[in-house]
């Protein structure tokens, strides 16, 4: 039985770290984000979100080793919402397209 907790209290961290490196993600990909791309794209500042993505990965930090409670799955919450919204506003606005290619047809955007 004891084997059972160790393979669960190794699987919680690593769940963990996974959540805090897309916060730490998020956070890093915001400040190198221009600020007037934040409004271009129609989404709240860069210090907003600058703001809200800092704070979850502080309490992605804190809660490393319990991700699973209240105040980080909110702070999984922000940090989604940015990858998840803000993120491919701002590329769209900024011309970089995903993974790198121009993905172009003849007739437009594929």
């Amino acid at each position: 039985m004891p084997a059972l907790y160790g393979a669960q209290n190794l699987l919680m961290t690593a769940v963990g770290v996974a959540v805090l490196a897309m916060m730490v993600w998020a956070l890093v990909d915001c400040a190198r984000t221009r600020a007037d791309a934040f409004v271009a794209a129609g989404k709240r500042t860069k210090n907003f979100w600058l703001l809200l993505t800092g704070v979850a990965t502080v309490i992605g930090f804190i809660f490393v080793l319990h991700p699973f409670n209240l105040f980080n799955l909110a702070a999984i919450v922000a940090a989604g919402v940015y990858h998840a919204d803000v993120k491919p506003a701002l590329k769209a606005v900024l011309g970089r397209s995903r993974g790198g290619g121009d993905h172009m047809g003849p007739y437009g955007p594929w």
